[in-house]
């Protein structure tokens, strides 16, 4: 429940949130010397937010009446009276940085009539004003997505309750509420997150960086063991190693020793001839 009112300070300002935030800055690129290059450093005004959003608000948590540049600034906030996050669905008001006023949320401030940022929703209370950024809200997932929208570079699976692009919906193996579990490899919710999420070809999905991770030590889908990329180069390879090897060492004749595998990829479940490079599927020809 949220904490009671002060109808003194209906608004629980406290000493620091009347303070401007700022984005970092991007980081400036360096000349052949080493050195920063000013000229490129001053061009750069910092711009009103956060390391996450820019936008000339900040916002208050419905449950603590604390105010933060965004829901996950406070999230990460160690300054918290009890552990929670904010509900971003709940939040009331905004703290214009324009004119330092504190006020009910909307697209535009009621005291000096600037835009709060390019993009508001008034669903999800979220404010972005990156305008190299095209931003939607979906009712199906209940939030905002990057893209053009809807019927313009994505479709809403309600099986999988997750947006696809439209170029790869057609043909995209539905697993239902895929996108609403924990990723498989950090096992952090992947719905809420703030990092990208990307679809295997399996279906299963994870966090971006956990991907570029896991493909470093490996191929497969931690969950379904399935090939995670396309693997039909590494199998022809291998294919070729087989050959090649079976040449260069010539055994006497002998009856050929066969072994009973299931394929990860397709599942079909076969004799293949054993080999210490691999065993081949009969059916798709994988070796995984």
């Amino acid at each position: 429940a949220a904490l009671p009112i002060d109808p003194n300070n209906p608004y629980n300002l406290r000493p620091g949130d009347l303070d401007l935030v700022y984005t970092p800055l991007p980081k400036a690129p360096r000349d052949i010397e080493g050195d920063d290059d000013e000229a490129v450093v001053d061009d750069d005004e910092p711009e009103l937010g956060c390391m996450h959003y820019k936008r000339n608000v900040k916002v208050q948590c419905f449950d603590c009446q604390r105010w933060f540049p965004c829901r996950h600034c406070h999230d990460q906030s160690k300054d918290l009276p009890f552990p929670h996050a904010l509900n971003r669905h709940k939040t009331q008001n905004m703290l214009c940085m324009l004119c330092q006023t504190p006020q009910p949320a909307a697209h535009e401030c009621a005291n000096c009539g600037n835009y709060a940022a390019w993009y508001f929703c008034p669903k999800c209370k979220l404010w972005d004003n990156d305008t190299n950024k095209r931003i939607y809200h979906c009712d199906d997932c209940g939030i905002c997505r990057v893209g053009e929208g809807l019927g313009k570079d994505f479709v809403h699976c309600k099986r999988c309750n997750v947006c696809i692009s439209i170029s790869t919906s057609a043909a995209h193996p539905c697993i239902e509420r895929a996108t609403e579990g924990n990723c498989p490899l950090c096992l952090n919710r992947m719905f809420e997150a703030k990092v990208p999420v990307v679809s295997l070809p399996c279906g299963h999905y994870m966090h971006g960086d956990c991907y570029k991770d896991l493909m470093a030590v490996t191929y497969k889908c931690p969950v379904c063991s399935k090939s995670a990329v396309n693997m039909e180069l590494q199998w022809r390879k291998t294919s070729a190693a087989y050959q090649t090897d079976g040449q260069a060492h010539a055994a006497p004749p002998r009856r050929p020793r066969t072994v009973w595998i299931g394929c990860n990829d397709c599942g079909a479940r076969t004799w293949s001839p054993f080999h210490w490079l691999g065993l081949k599927c009969q059916r798709c020809d994988s070796y995984n």
